[in-house]
């Protein structure tokens, strides 16, 4: 596991404070120039009897519609959102700020740099501030992967089972009708006694016959009630 110095974050965070209180400064600073070229710029070009609040209205506007821009460009990137339309208001803004500082310099290139010198250095710490580099995030150990558990399938075996042995139909017995009313009697009188029907052991037991010829007396006397 990766451990953090403390001192280091110490650092870091009186760096951070340090960044900030600079970009007070220089902000308090670049915003009373850059407010001053917006504002006499502003009521420069305007009809007389023009307030004078309005001109500190567009050094307003001029001034923190880039850092709204910034931040919102931030944001955007942190999410994955695009950021075409901030791109277009911060370069929108900022170009607003410097024709100010522009308009009211004197007519030279070093009257130019001079006069634009506090809004690009209030931009550029602005962005410098807001895009902090990024620090290269400490490896962490990973737990070695396992050895993958490998289970041998196998398809299964159809047996193809014997179709069942089929029994001989048993052949016709022929039966004498005489003993079928002494087979009746003899099924009615053991169903009153025992309460069971009669079984092909009983009956042939009863009247001294072969079980086959039984099995038919009760076939005949069963299908006849």
């Amino acid at each position: 596991m990766p451990t953090t110095n403390p001192p280091t974050r110490a650092a870091d965070r009186l760096e951070g404070v340090v960044l900030v209180l600079i970009l007070l400064t220089v902000g308090g600073a670049a915003g009373a120039a850059s407010f001053t070229h917006v504002h006499d710029w502003t009521m420069d070009n305007s009809p007389a009897h023009t307030p004078g609040w309005f001109g500190w209205a567009n050094a307003v506007i001029s001034e923190l519609v880039p850092i709204a821009a910034l931040l919102t460009i931030r944001r955007r990137r942190r999410i994955g959102a695009p950021i075409g339309y901030p791109v277009v208001l911060l370069i929108a803004a900022a170009s607003l700020s410097l024709a100010a500082q522009l308009a009211v310099a004197k007519p030279s290139p070093s009257g130019w740099l001079l006069a634009a010198v506090p809004a690009l250095a209030f931009m550029a710490l602005v962005k410098l501030v807001l895009n902090p580099v990024k620090t290269q995030a400490g490896t962490t150990d990973t737990p070695a992967a396992a050895d993958p558990i490998r289970v041998q399938v196998t398809e299964p075996v159809t047996v193809e089972s014997e179709p069942p042995a089929i029994s001989p139909a048993p052949e016709p017995v022929d039966i004498p009708t005489h003993m079928i009313p002494t087979a009746r009697f003899a099924v009615v009188q053991h169903e009153q006694t025992t309460g069971q029907p009669i079984t092909v052991n009983e009956l042939s037991h009863r009247l001294d016959v072969d079980p086959a010829v039984a099995r038919e007396l009760l076939t005949v006397i069963r299908d006849g009630q």
